[in-house]
């Protein structure tokens, strides 16, 4: 496959990005952090992370897969989970005795509003309840993540494969399962 920048890919990565902060702002409101919701990746519109993602788009993962299999990394992952507290890979230290640090419940929650969008807004129709559990149970095998953070995240994966992300995703809900493990 060819990687290049063209003006549709252009208009489909920013469709994309748009599409899902959308969703990130709706999910954010349900759980009590509007704000952040609002302010969620701007720096996708940064010119190392957008034109990276305009070259690498394809419309159905993340164009930093791409980028990485081409390349080995990406400029923009780097550029992005350095400014986005929400990232877990934000929170990691290897200069730390335990590099995993728990991160605060506002991001944990902004955390969880941005992988449900992601899954969202890259699975289209094929979403389901299972889709986020599915891969982040796949994923955390080889992610460098505070135990507690882990944790947190299978739970409130399988309590949305169990009762949906409605049910699920609350600021009330949220806080009791931070609170359970921190």
């Amino acid at each position: 496959m060819e990687y290049k920048i063209t003006l549709k890919k252009f208009f489909l990565h920013l469709h994309t990005i748009n599409k899902h902060r959308f969703i990130v702002f709706k999910l954010s409101i349900r759980t009590g952090i509007p704000l952040q919701g609002l302010v969620h990746d701007l720096s996708k519109y940064s010119p190392v992370e957008f034109f990276e993602g305009v070259k690498y788009f394809q419309g159905d993962y993340s164009p930093i897969r791409n980028c990485k299999k081409v390349n080995e990394y990406s400029k923009a992952w780097l550029h992005h989970k350095g400014r986005n507290k929400h990232h877990y890979e934000y929170w990691y230290d290897e200069n730390l005795d335990d590099p995993t640090i728990l991160m605060p419940y506002k991001f944990f929650a902004e955390m969880v509003c941005d992988t449900l969008s992601a899954a969202i807004t890259y699975n289209k129709d094929k979403f389901n309840n299972n889709t986020e559990l599915e891969y982040y149970m796949n994923k955390r095998k080889t992610a460098n993540i505070n135990k507690k953070i882990d944790k947190m995240l299978i739970e409130v994966y399988k309590e949305v494969s169990k009762s949906g992300i409605k049910k699920t995703v609350t600021s009330k809900n949220l806080k009791e399962i931070y609170n359970k493990y921190k």
